[in-house]
Formats: C-alpha cells, structure tokens, sequence
C-alpha cells in the first residue's frame, strides 16, 4: 500500500499540475472515442500500450478479456458496453488479448480449477474458443486459443444489441489486437473486421 500512497503524492505533486487543463476539461466533458476491452491481468495496461491520455479509452478489464454474449437481465460488462457504445457514442470497440494469460492457460492446460468455481463459471464463455484451438499442443494451443478467443469475443460483441444496432449504421467498427508482453508488439487480427461487421 505504500507504493500507492507514494504514487498518489507523485502524481499529485508531478502529474497533475502538469495536465491541470485536461483534468479541468475532463471535469465536465467525457468523450473518449474508444471502447477498450482488455484483460484483468496487471500486465496488461491499455492506456500505457496506446500512449493514450486521460478520458480518451473507455475500458472495461476482464478475466481473459471474456465479453459474455448478450441476455437480458443485470451484467455490468454488458452495462459498460452499452453505456459506451448508446450514450458515449464510441466508434471503435477494442477486444485485446495478450500472451501468456492465465486465463487462456488455465483452459488449453486443463487446470483443475473445482477449487475455484467462480473462475470456471467464467471461463466457460471461452469454451467455443477452447474448441477451435484444441488440435493445437503446448505453447501453440495457448497462442492459438488467445487469438480465437480475441475472434470469438468479437462475435459476442456483436450480439449486444447497441453494438448490433451501431455496426447496422456503420457508426463504430470492431477490432481484434493481440499484445506480447516481452515485445512490446500489438498485432491486429485485421482479417476479422469484415466477420465482425457482418455479424
């Protein structure tokens, strides 16, 4: 907890003065142009990876960056979603997955997660993933599963009705990227925009 206080005290006495005007801008305008979906994982940052300023990213964090498909009743992910997408009014939809994750892990490797039973309620909206990527072995069947799962969650997106209703009138467009931790590299599954469109 230290760490964080003494975080705070420099972002208070180095950061903040330095953007006063943006905060002040920010206290009455949130408008950021990007909705960007991303796991939980602490390595993972999307406004480091983006070099994005403050009120530019929407984000929504995730357990293996999952986006349930769309049914009615309570959810907050779909609540972020729509909030995004009908009242912010965000053109893009970012769904970034990364390597090594141990959500995906966990799945290609069959972890005995009866311990944990919340997580594997969870990571059941990976399992059509988790079928595409099974001909896969070892480091292969994570990576191929990270990949498809980025592909698959697309596909849910596109099943909440304000994103259903927002590619219908072109108004935002869907993308698929892929972060390496030890690189630094951000690839962009960009053969899926057209499926993800047409979905």
């Amino acid at each position: 907890m230290q760490d964080l206080t003494e975080g705070v005290a420099r972002f208070q006495r180095d950061v903040y003065p330095a953007k006063e005007e943006l905060f002040a801008h920010l206290a009455e305008t949130h408008r950021p142009t990007t909705l960007f979906i991303s796991c939980s994982d602490a390595r993972v940052v999307p406004e480091l990876i983006t070099q994005s300023e403050p009120g530019e990213l929407f984000v929504i964090r995730t357990a293996g960056n999952l986006v349930p498909a769309y049914t009615p009743g309570p959810d907050g992910v779909a609540a972020s979603i729509e909030y995004a997408v009908a009242v912010l009014g965000v053109s893009d939809i970012v769904v970034c997955g990364h390597s090594a994750c141990g959500a995906m892990t966990a799945l290609a490797e069959h972890h005995d997660l009866s311990a944990a039973p919340a997580i594997a309620d969870w990571l059941r909206h990976a399992d059509a993933s988790r079928a595409r990527a099974a001909a896969e072995t070892g480091a292969e069947q994570v990576n191929a599963l990270v990949r498809g799962n980025v592909r698959a969650q697309l596909v849910n997106l596109a099943t909440h009705p304000s994103v259903a209703r927002a590619l219908a009138a072109g108004t935002v467009t869907l993308h698929g990227w892929v972060y390496d931790i030890p690189t630094g590299a951000v690839e962009d599954l960009e053969a899926f925009r057209p499926a993800a469109r047409a979905a």
